[in-house]
């Protein structure tokens, strides 16, 4: 709530100005020398710095001359612990890189120590790179959860549901009441965290399964997350095992509806595409992890025309192999280019609203996250604009598509805390989060 001084100036925690505040709002509204003013965890007001300045007196200054100011941007989807299998079985086709080693890799080393390292070290790399709200889904994921709420990040994180021996969930005949427990152990625990429940995709769970997570989705009010039609292979086994396509098992199993989040949709038809925005679904694009294991290209330019929510995602780092957004911009930009022969779709303005707005969106949190706008969340970056790569600048969302990277990221701040200053992490020690997983790296060999 705003509060007046004896001066009649509204009273703030913090002010952010900058050269330039791309605010992401309806009309995608740049001001030059701008200025947002926070309070407690959300923005009060975004205007000229100025204007700010004549009604605003804030408590602390945060000066970003030289900077662009924006959104944190939403990494949509990745299995954060995943950091840990970086690099382990590059170029391979991908039911063998899935089957003969990242699951035996999974089965011989995962604990929840490793999963609460492996995705702590995910935070750091994601604060690091401008990201400060993530989608995950993985094992062990009270580890993952720990470390989310021990940091200042924002994540949905979400309990692995899969139909054979898993990490943490050796019996397959409890692993939706596994999930549940989860469920149930963390939500309202922490205000940057949210639970949710991840069934790998309609060919590692029965029909039983999916549909038994969906129910316990539902009494809880939680996301429900799958892998679907990622590959030809899964939509050919799919119709083999159902006669119908992923999309419409999906829909024919009550599955579809504004809580569930899709990742890849790789291989969908225009008329999938139709259901998915008809029921209101969420949609991941995985560029960089969809061309790394020859997955296909999604159809992203139908997706964008249809109105679907529509985010954007890195998957994790055994098929990426990083969580930069910037890089993950700038591939999906240029992918669809190439791939359609048409140098005007997917636009630097479409893509740099598909990783805020539209992740935003498709987690159920466009009121609150996505945008810089008065009521909404604090979570903002700034893009140090002093370096050769980004000199001259005409138009930011280009810059920041086709020339910058996560490496410029200056200052982070989330629910109107500061996170990172100078490029300075403030309340993760960054050289131990990558000792320990050097350490399991060595295991793992």
């Amino acid at each position: 709530m705003m509060k007046q001084d004896r001066e009649n100036k509204i009273r703030a925690d913090l002010m952010v100005t900058g050269d330039y505040v791309l605010t992401l709002n309806y009309e995608k509204k740049v001001l030059e020398k701008g200025a947002l003013a926070i309070t407690g965890d959300s923005i009060i007001a975004v205007d000229k710095a100025s204007v700010l300045k004549e009604k605003i007196e804030a408590r602390e200054i945060l000066d970003a001359s030289g900077c662009l100011v924006m959104p944190g941007l939403i990494n949509l989807h990745t299995h954060g612990a995943m950091t840990c299998f970086r690099g382990l079985a590059d170029d391979l086709p991908h039911q063998e890189w899935l089957h003969e080693h990242i699951f035996p890799a999974e089965a011989h080393h995962l604990s929840e120590e490793t999963v609460y390292w492996g995705t702590m070290l995910a935070i750091v790399e994601m604060i690091k790179s401008g990201t400060t709200t993530f989608c995950d889904g993985y094992f062990y994921e009270d580890g993952a959860a720990r470390a989310v709420a021990g940091s200042r990040i924002r994540a949905v994180v979400a309990q692995g549901v899969i139909d054979f021996p898993a990490p943490g969930v050796p019996d397959p005949k409890i692993n939706v009441k596994a999930a549940e427990a989860f469920v149930f152990r963390w939500q309202g625990k922490s205000p940057h965290l949210i639970p949710s429940i991840f069934c790998h995709s309609p060919y590692t769970c029965s029909p039983e399964t999916l549909t038994r997570t969906k129910e316990v989705c539902r009494e809880h009010g939680i996301l429900f997350q799958i892998h679907l039609a990622e590959t030809m292979n899964e939509v050919e086994e799919i119709q083999k095992r159902y006669g119908r396509r992923p999309v419409e098992h999906l829909r024919a199993l009550g599955l579809l509806d504004a809580e569930t989040l899709c990742h890849h949709a790789v291989w969908v038809t225009n008329e999938e595409i139709e259901l998915l925005k008809q029921n209101g679904v969420g949609v991941s694009h995985n560029p960089e992890s969809n061309m790394k294991l020859a997955s296909g290209v999604a159809p992203v330019p139908e997706m964008l025309a249809s109105g679907i929510k529509l985010g954007l995602g890195t998957d994790g780092c055994a098929s990426n192999n990083n969580l930069d957004m910037f890089q993950e911009m700038d591939t999906a930009a240029k992918l669809h280019k190439v791939h359609w022969r048409d140098p005007t779709l997917c636009s630097a303005v479409q893509v740099v609203a598909m990783a805020s707005t539209g992740g935003a969106s498709a987690l159920g949190m466009g009121g609150i996250l996505g945008s810089l706008e008065s009521g909404k969340k604090a979570d903002i970056i700034t893009i140090d604009l002093n370096k050769p790569h980004l000199t001259p600048m005409y138009e930011p969302c280009s810059h920041l598509v086709y020339a910058a990277r996560g490496a410029d990221v200056r200052d982070v701040i989330i629910d109107g805390r500061m996170v990172m200053r100078q490029r300075q992490l403030l309340d993760i020690d960054e050289q131990e989060v990558m000792g320990k997983v050097r350490e399991i790296a060595a295991a793992i060999r």
